[in-house]
């Protein structure tokens, strides 16, 4: 078995990291959003010394909270901003491209190929569907009970979780028909106390685990059977232990990031404490926990053939700094993984 190496990214954003993603067809193709107004387009390179090189940047008004890829064999992407807009750039041009306009920032974009659906969720208590099949055709809007945190689909599902520990779940293929605003698929309450941070749906479409800032993990089944419920559970992770000499306890972190590999169905955490765990969902057990990074850890993103970790790291608030500043200490680290190294014991 190769061992693991880890390098990082050359000219990374000089703000906070917002999100990162690889694209589904290429595990050598990652975009970067930054709070810094733009989005980066990273080419890593195989070879000795495995390494990367950036592509492009493409600016915007406003702090960018989200990307993610389209289709056209890789060449496209959206982004969810603060300027409250939703956009499609154009890889290779450069050229940017309006779908809606939210009247709050955008805090989430997902991207659906099976169902040609681009959904934003913005904080003004709404999801934007685009039906991308008919360009032209305004958005369907879904009005939000709550301010959506975080947004996460599987093949079938969208998961949405929101403020005052509200989750809704909607069908996509139910979205795709629609022509008014459907009702959920299923409305649930968060398995955790505290606002959610993340959320990130199972490759194999059974589930969903979610996080909060409170140093906790939840994972559940969308089966809505006694049983399959009877198979949730929640967990304690990126704490630590405070010094005697202040009176003991646990120091807690925010839980800032989830992804689940896309062929073993383990997933990776990663918190304010600066550190990444590979966990089992199926054996509740946790895998390994990497050596710490020099910051808090604010988003991960696996490759789609499971090969690469992408890793974001840059200033947490959890310092209570006032002056919030991300310049020259964000940084993003992919790591290449072993071959069995995100393996769960329960995997085939």
């Amino acid at each position: 078995m190769a061992p693991s190496t880890q390098f990082e990214l050359p000219q990374p954003p000089t703000d906070a990291v917002s999100s990162l993603v690889f694209s589904p067809d290429s595990s050598h193709r990652l975009l970067v959003s930054s709070w810094d107004k733009h989005v980066y387009l990273y080419q890593l390179t195989e070879g000795e010394g495995d390494n990367a090189n950036l592509l492009n940047k493409y600016e915007h008004r406003a702090p960018v909270l989200d990307v993610c890829f389209g289709d056209a064999s890789n060449n496209e992407a959206y982004t969810a901003g603060m300027d409250r807009q939703v956009k499609k750039i154009d890889l290779t041009s450069g050229e940017q491209t309006v779908l809606s306009k939210h009247s709050e920032p955008v805090r989430c974009v997902v991207y659906s190929s099976a169902h040609n659906l681009l959904v934003s969720a913005s904080w003004d208590n709404t999801l934007h569907v685009h039906k991308l099949s008919d360009p032209g055709s305004d958005p369907l809007v879904i009005p939000l009970p709550g301010k959506p945190h975080a947004l996460s689909s599987s093949p079938t599902k969208l998961v949405v979780a929101m403020t005052a520990r509200l989750v809704h779940i909607y069908d996509l293929p139910t979205l795709a028909a629609a022509t008014s605003p459907p009702a959920p698929w299923q409305t649930r309450e968060s398995s955790l106390k505290f606002l959610t941070r993340a959320v990130a749906c199972m490759p194999n479409d059974a589930g969903y685990a979610t996080s909060s800032i409170e140093g906790r993990v939840a994972v559940e089944w969308f089966e809505d059977t006694p049983e399959s419920q009877a198979r949730k559970y929640a967990f304690k992770c990126h704490r630590q232990a405070a010094p005697e000499e202040e009176g003991g306890g646990d120091i807690v972190y925010p839980v800032n990031a989830l992804a689940f590999h896309p062929v073993y169905g383990t997933f990776a955490s990663g918190g304010g404490d600066g550190t990444v765990a590979l966990w089992d969902a199926e054996a509740k057990r946790r895998m390994r926990q990497y050596q710490k990074f020099p910051e808090a850890v604010a988003s991960l993103g696996f490759s789609g053939d499971g090969k690469y970790l992408a890793i974001g790291v840059c200033p947490g608030f959890e310092t209570g700094m006032e002056d919030y500043t991300g310049q020259g200490r964000t940084r993003v680290f992919v790591r290449e993984l072993g071959e069995t190294e995100a393996k769960g014991k329960g995997t085939k």
